[in-house]
């Protein structure tokens, strides 16, 4: 018995325009350290968050997690919502995302993307139970039924995934052969992978 051939491929998809004008950028960047008022920083952060300032708008450079953070801002302002769910989402995994803060003073959490003046969609970041099965599996189903919006799922180290790897395998890898069913949930992995 022979196994039929694979479908043709879709070809290469049409340029998209995803560039985001500078000044927009600007704005989204100068939000995330315009803290509410009575809002304490934690001194460490407040440092980082200057030198990350400086760099910015001395030397017109970011870093991974300020480029992942105006990304996000910049999905939220056109109307597409955004939800990152993870073990150490918020703070991201090397404390380089910061994503939400916890005051110093008082532990009020404000988290600066869901709070952009001007959005049109909403963003959620989430720190998960360590169950990577299950959180997994449910923002695979999020994904699921939310086509439009941009789920993510945060492996908090590159090795964690493999408690979620059934889901992967039956799911995310077979799930349009199985069942013909698509899904745009996207796996973020730490050390690069």
């Amino acid at each position: 018995m022979k196994a039929p051939k694979p479908p043709a491929a879709p070809g290469v998809r049409p340029h998209a325009e995803t560039g985001v004008a500078r000044e927009e950028l600007d704005a989204i960047f100068d939000h995330f350290t315009a803290y509410p008022e009575d809002f304490t920083v934690h001194p460490k952060l407040a440092r980082q968050f200057e030198n990350r300032a400086k760099i910015y708008h001395e030397q017109g450079e970011v870093e991974w997690a300020t480029a992942e953070l105006l990304a996000f801002g910049s999905l939220v302002m056109e109307g597409t919502p955004v939800r990152l769910a993870g073990e150490d989402s918020r703070r991201g995994t090397f404390s380089q995302r910061h994503a939400a803060l916890t005051d110093y003073e008082n532990e009020n959490v404000w988290i600066p993307v869901a709070t952009l003046p001007g959005k049109k969609a909403n963003f959620w970041v989430y720190d998960s139970l360590l169950s990577e099965y299950a959180a997994l599996g449910f923002e695979y189903g999020y994904a699921q039924e939310q086509p439009n919006a941009l789920v993510l799922w945060e492996a908090q180290f590159g090795d964690f995934v493999n408690g979620a790897q059934i889901i992967i395998d039956q799911y995310l890898v077979a799930a349009e052969d199985k069942w013909d069913q698509k899904n745009g949930l996207v796996l973020l992995l730490p050390h690069g992978m």
